[in-house]
């Protein structure tokens, strides 16, 4: 049975699951009945942080445009561009190596945009269902859930949630905070420069 969040909740992930290496980190949505006459394309990106809380390179943002870390640690399983799915499904998914993060990252935060949000005048008060859930890959038992309940109306970009490194163990903490900008909001909080 799962730990299931809510906002602002923190849980010892390798402490209560002593050999825990790798994660699949799934993420979810539904888009409501409603035609902003565009397709839907949420995107799920990792940013893999320092101890100031920012990327120490681009090359720690992974994302549809960079699949993969050089360490292996963080890879993106691809990008679903209309979130279509058969509901019980993730819409993308991160495979985390916990053995294999540097040891200079301190956090990996897990987000949410939606592409050219502004452009298809959208944003995630569309979208409903919304929801992170991190899997033991070893034996893919569900460990977290966290589903996402609040009203984001006007955001574009949401920070679900992160993994973060405290004495040794790997915690999770569910964060459920919005952004206006989309992804390049996102990239500026977290030290990405984008052109």
């Amino acid at each position: 049975m799962p730990i299931s969040l809510s906002k602002g909740q923190k849980v010892d992930l390798t402490k209560k699951n002593p050999g825990l290496k790798k994660i699949m980190v799934g993420l979810g949505w539904d888009v409501n009945a409603f035609d902003s006459g565009a397709d839907f394309d949420l995107d799920a990106a990792a940013f893999m942080l320092g101890a100031n809380g920012k990327c120490p390179t681009e090359k720690e943002f992974i994302f549809y445009g960079n699949l993969k870390h050089a360490s292996e640690s963080v890879v993106h399983m691809g990008d679903n561009l209309t979130g279509e799915g058969d509901g019980d499904d993730d819409d993308e998914q991160i495979m985390i190596d916990l053995l294999k993060i540097p040891a200079n990252i301190e956090r990996i935060a897990f987000t949410v945009t939606i592409y050219d949000a502004e452009a298809r005048r959208q944003n995630f008060g569309q979208v409903s269902n919304s929801y992170i859930r991190l899997v033991d890959e070893s034996n893919e038992v569900e460990l977290i859930h966290y589903d996402l309940w609040e009203d984001f109306s006007i955001e574009t970009a949401v920070v679900v949630g992160e993994l973060y490194r405290h004495n040794g163990e790997w915690k999770f903490n569910a964060i459920g905070s919005g952004f206006q900008g989309g992804l390049a909001a996102l990239c500026g909080h977290y030290g990405i420069e984008v052109a």
